[in-house]
């Protein structure tokens, strides 16, 4: 089984790029993030027609998250994050997809720092780790899949001074990332490739994609049961490198059935 996250950063702009990149790919499960779209504007027959079943939960201008499933109907399961009723981003998607319950996230990004949106960042992965306990005592099989907006150790960002000061980077926020593993997750690209150089996200400006200046943002984790099964995993970076291409690349992994 091949699981997949992708920030899209607007799905219909990028619609032939996601098309090309699932009749490549053929992954079994896409997490997607950063549909920039309302629910009707979601382009659920061009993904039908290339053999994938969704459930989304759209937002006009940004955000935006959506888990598809190849020959197969996702089963939602939630659409919001629990823990504050007021938040009305579109950030958080969850769906069993055989027999694994799936859940699509795109974190804040909190800049600029400090400030109100470094708060809700903080706050929203608070209500997170939260929830993602509550998972985990269930001993269900469980996949956390997208956008973290978190770079969590050093060797996860190019050589560069320019993001000091950013929320990405920020102590607070690898705490957080932290403490998701503290509980028990697996971050499963980084048990794949313990070593390597690992990017998943190149800005636009500054010519950083063709310089590799990257930053790994966009994380799969799995819950125990799941992470027995793990057998290797990727980043297709030469989505990135395409015309029109999001700014991020596609993360996956593969689990044994």
């Amino acid at each position: 089984m091949k699981i997949a996250t992708f920030n899209i950063n607007g799905v219909n702009k990028r619609l032939e790029n996601l098309l090309a990149w699932l009749d490549a790919a053929e992954p079994d499960v896409v997490c997607l993030q950063e549909l920039k779209a309302t629910d009707g504007q979601f382009p659920k027959s061009a993904i039908e027609a290339a053999g994938y079943g969704a459930v989304w939960r759209g937002q006009s201008a940004w955000n935006g998250v959506a888990i598809l499933a190849r020959d197969s109907e996702p089963v939602l399961t939630r659409t919001e994050l629990p823990g504050d009723p007021s938040d009305t981003q579109s950030r958080y998607i969850e769906a069993a997809v055989n027999g694994i319950l799936i859940a699509a996230l795109y974190a804040p990004n909190g800049n600029p720092q400090p400030g109100p949106k470094f708060d809700y960042k903080l706050a929203w992965h608070r209500r997170l780790a939260g929830h993602a306990a509550e998972l985990l005592e269930t001993g269900l099989p469980v996949v956390l899949a997208g956008d973290y907006n978190i770079v969590p150790e050093p060797r996860d960002i190019y050589p560069t001074r320019s993001y000091d000061d950013n929320a990405l980077v920020q102590p607070e926020s690898r705490a957080a990332f932290r403490q998701l593993l503290d509980q028990g997750w697996l971050d499963a690209l980084r048990k794949v490739y313990p070593d390597e150089e690992l990017f998943t996200f190149w800005d636009y400006r500054r010519n950083r994609w063709q310089r590799n200046a990257g930053l790994r943002l966009d994380h799969i984790l799995l819950s125990r049961k799941l992470a027995r099964r793990l057998t290797g995993g990727g980043i297709d970076r030469d989505v990135r490198g395409q015309e029109n291409a999001s700014d991020h690349a596609p993360v996956w992994i593969a689990l044994e059935d």
